[in-house]
């Protein structure tokens, strides 16, 4: 079997460049070690491969569907990985150990869990959920909650979910309808439907735990009036909750996953007794969307690993195939008695294959940062762990929207490498392709991203966050001026710098937020070149004294993309800089 993910490259990551065994040092991960870290990507690898790739197509081929008894069928593969992967301890693994966790680094965790969704992201899914449902319960929930159902969800017993969408109110929360009213038992009855809702109902375990938004009583108009609750498949003494499967929804990618558009209380099961979903609030009553900002947040550093995952495999996929086959000859020898060569000798193919390189490897390493930088909050003090925080808060949007963009077109250069083949369902990377154009959607867009990272991030606390991003972008330069061989590469990341900082200026003066915000997702699009430019100055910086292949492929990939990408930037910020109103003006009668 092919190698979907370089665990030499995640090395080179890890121990070479962010030198994660330091973690160690802290308290928190004090009982961990290179060995340890190690040995839980060894499973990892190991399991991804013999239990999740080889029913990837499979499950591709066999979507799921519903039963005569209304359950849902799916292929024995999904389930049997999955018991494996929770029997190895691997979805505890950054929890804490009083609640049955290993206390594992998230940078590590995170790490470990991109050899799954690399290997098959349809059945990785099922996880990536409850882990964030779990961490959510875990951050606010009482002990009784967590005794409850964050247990059984990391011993995987039970899947999590996320419900927030509905068929008229997609990323429009304020929008929604779902109401949940007190109950004299202290729990609430919930009514409503969810619609998108990944992993929304299965036979994989014994329960599904949905994490619901709803308005409660006397929480005000919009945003304002959510609540979060806790709404299982089965109450804790066993009977059914009212919650119902209508339909599951057919998508183009991702198709061993299901999802489902679910009725809350809509008495279908008659749950203790009365009308409504029985539902336990999490924390207190109005303030669900910050608690779920805290999932979401989460869930989106973690499609775009997702994304990169899927990417990466694509491009290691073409890259196998591009050694294999021949085609052709060198355009300066025609001579027709001469053998062909593999396609990998062509410029062109090499052009695509250093762009996928470029784009996987430099958006792994964006997004092992940001996992570190969860490490750095949560185990630092004062303003370094506010510095972290900050940090984070800016770079998630890009984080998430970035790989799902260009880690897709990795996906897309290596169906073009395969040629007519690449096109067929013989080979994986047409399905990567389809898996893999999801994650512009899943938790938010692109527009969503540009307008939260323009409108929101670069300028919160008197733009903290932006010129925290320019110093530690700074002090990469400062370090690479020090070398002739990134000098170049240091001044070019400058200047794009500044240009970054500038623009943002300009957007913000007009005192006009439609024009300001117009432009958003270019703005969102050049900000992220800029970023992944400078996650491969620190790549080239921790190669610099290294020698051979491997580090040659590093250099030669971020040669590639400040040759071709970073340029990319200058008329992106000539454009926002021009503060044009294309967009706003255009009317809707035009089109």
């Amino acid at each position: 079997m092919a190698e979907f993910l370089s665990r030499r490259d995640l090395d080179f990551l890890l121990y070479e460049w962010l030198d994660v065994v330091e973690l160690t040092k802290r308290e928190r991960f004090a009982e961990h070690s290179r060995d340890t870290f190690d040995a839980v990507l060894d499973l990892s690898a190991d399991i991804a491969t013999k239990c999740f790739a080889p029913h990837n197509k499979k499950g591709d081929q066999s979507v799921p569907s519903v039963g005569p008894d209304g359950k849902v069928v799916l292929i024995d593969e999904i389930k049997d990985a999955l018991d494996t992967f929770s029997e190895a301890g691997l979805m505890a693994g950054p929890f804490d150990e009083a609640i049955g966790g290993m206390q594992l680094p998230t940078v590590v965790a995170q790490a470990s869990l991109s050899f799954f969704r690399a290997a098959n992201p349809s059945t990785t899914a099922y996880t990536f959920l409850t882990v964030g449902s779990a961490n959510l319960v875990a951050e606010y929930g009482t002990e009784e909650q967590i005794d409850t159902w964050v247990r059984p969800m990391l011993e995987g017993r039970y899947f999590g979910t996320m419900c927030l969408s509905e068929p008229d109110a997609g990323s429009s929360l304020a929008d929604i309808t779902t109401k949940a009213v007190p109950a004299d038992d202290g729990s609430y009855r919930i009514t409503g439907t969810k619609m998108w809702i990944t992993g929304g109902d299965h036979e994989l375990t014994e329960n599904i735990v949905h994490l619901v938004l709803a308005k409660a009583p006397g929480g005000g108009q919009g945003v304002k009036g959510i609540s979060l609750f806790i709404v299982p498949k089965f109450l804790p003494d066993g009977t059914r909750n009212d919650v119902a499967l209508v339909s599951l929804n057919h998508k183009m990618g991702n198709n061993a996953t299901t999802n489902a558009l679910l009725n809350f209380g809509d008495g279908t099961h008659q749950a203790a007794g009365g009308p409504g979903a029985v539902g336990y609030l999490v924390g207190e009553e109005h303030k669900g969307l910050a608690y779920m900002f805290h999932m979401m947040n989460e869930a989106r550093m973690v499609v775009g690993l997702q994304a990169t995952a899927t990417g990466y495999a694509g491009y290691l996929a073409s890259v196998d195939y591009a050694k294999q086959r021949t085609q052709g000859r060198p355009v300066d020898d025609k001579d027709p008695s001469r053998a062909p060569v593999t396609l990998i000798e062509h410029a062109d193919v090499k052009r695509m294959l250093l762009a996928q390189k470029s784009y996987v490897e430099g958006a792994f390493a964006l997004g092992l940062y940001c996992a570190m930088l969860v490490d750095e909050g949560r185990t630092s003090l004062g303003a370094e762990r506010d510095r972290a925080h900050l940090l984070l808060d800016v770079l998630t949007p890009i984080a998430k929207s970035w790989p799902a963009q260009w880690c897709l077109e990795a996906n897309n250069l290596a169906i073009q490498v395969h040629g007519g083949y690449g096109y067929t369902k013989e080979f994986d990377v047409e399905q990567g392709y389809r898996d893999n154009r999801l994650n512009a959607i899943h938790e938010g867009t692109h527009g969503i991203h540009g307008l939260d990272l323009l409108g929101r991030k670069v300028v919160m606390q008197d733009g903290a966050g932006l010129t925290l991003l320019a110093q530690k972008i700074d002090q990469t330069v400062e370090k690479a001026m020090e070398s002739d061989g990134t000098a170049t590469y240091a001044k070019e990341l400058r200047q794009a710098l500044r240009r970054l900082v500038d623009v943002t200026a300009t957007l913000w003066a007009t005192g006009d937020i439609a024009t300001t915000l117009a432009n958003s997702t270019i703005y969102l699009e050049a900000a992220g070149h800029v970023v992944v430019a400078w996650m491969w100055l620190e790549q080239l910086i921790a190669a610099s004294d290294h020698h051979g292949d491997f580090y040659d492929g590093k250099r030669a990939a971020a040669q590639y993309f400040y040759a071709y990408e970073l340029p990319k930037v200058g008329p992106q910020f000539d454009l926002l800089a021009s503060l044009d109103r294309t967009t706003v003006d255009a009317q809707a009668s035009w089109f």
